[in-house]
């Protein structure tokens, strides 16, 4: 499998001088998810957890669940990685009804749908149940994520989207893009058992991002930075907890906040 990261030279300028040295940086590989023999979409992304990337795309992207998913394999080529996924008949049927080809950036989401009504489609509710947090706990949570970034620690510039259930840090997942590691651990996650829990993100909150927690039908989700507007909408309109800019020490609940165990007296 490609290398995920790569150290390169570089000059570095500050207050002592000049310093002649090297840097590791992410690769970013063209990545071509293609389902029965045809290609529907091609992603910049780091070249790990493809098997995971596979499964947590075809979910997300309403292409097919796991049990319709036959096959996974991996096929590098000279130009990146073709992707290779057969579905049952049933999925392909569904995927030739919406057939589209998508270029996606790593800072875009929605590149290359071809509707406003896909743009902001009906997301599914998450089913009702008795998963709660408290708030040490969301703080512990975002503490335990530092502990799951080695790609980023190296380089600097990667995403990371892990899932924390009662138990701590179920899986992590990281990547050049946010939405990628989101559907790396998406993979992982309806892979083994679907334990409830809630996603965690080192990245911005937009709305494609809480699409794919619903379909996922995680109850919660933290991230470290801020969420957009629509956002917010979307995850209320999901039921999901939606906490954002979260920090060891402190975070802000924005929908649902009935999942906090606390009996802080709000001011």
């Amino acid at each position: 499998m490609m290398e995920t990261h790569r150290r390169l030279p570089r000059l570095a300028f500050g207050s002592d001088g000049i310093a002649q040295g090297s840097r590791p940086l992410p690769a970013e590989v063209a990545v071509a998810l293609s389902f029965n023999g045809t290609t529907q979409a091609v992603m910049m992304a780091t070249p790990s957890d493809l098997t995971d990337f596979a499964y947590g795309f075809a979910l997300t992207e309403g292409i097919a669940t796991p049990s319709q998913i036959e096959s996974v394999e991996a096929v590098e080529t000279c130009n990146g990685i073709d992707l290779q996924i057969w579905v049952t008949p049933e999925a392909e049927a569904r995927l030739a009804a919406r057939r589209r080809t998508m270029a996606g950036p790593v800072g875009c989401g929605l590149c290359g749908i071809d509707s406003i009504e896909q743009a902001v489609r009906a997301v599914p509710h998450v089913a009702p149940s008795p998963f709660r947090m408290s708030p040490a706990q969301v703080n512990a949570a975002v503490s335990a994520l530092t502990a799951q970034q080695p790609l980023h620690d190296i380089t600097r510039a990667a995403h990371c989207a892990a899932y924390w259930t009662p138990s701590g840090i179920f899986a992590a997942r990281e990547d050049v893009g946010r939405h990628n590691a989101l559907d790396k651990l998406v993979g992982h996650v309806i892979r083994n058992g679907r334990p409830q829990g809630a996603v965690i993100l080192t990245s911005r909150v937009s709305i494609d991002m809480v699409q794919k927690v619903a379909t996922l039908g995680a109850p919660v989700l933290i991230a470290v930075s801020a969420p957009t507007a629509t956002a917010v909408d979307v995850a209320e309109e999901a039921g999901i907890t939606l906490i954002a800019l979260a920090r060891a020490d402190r975070f802000e609940v924005f929908t649902h906040s009935d999942r906090l165990e606390t009996s802080a007296h709000v001011r």
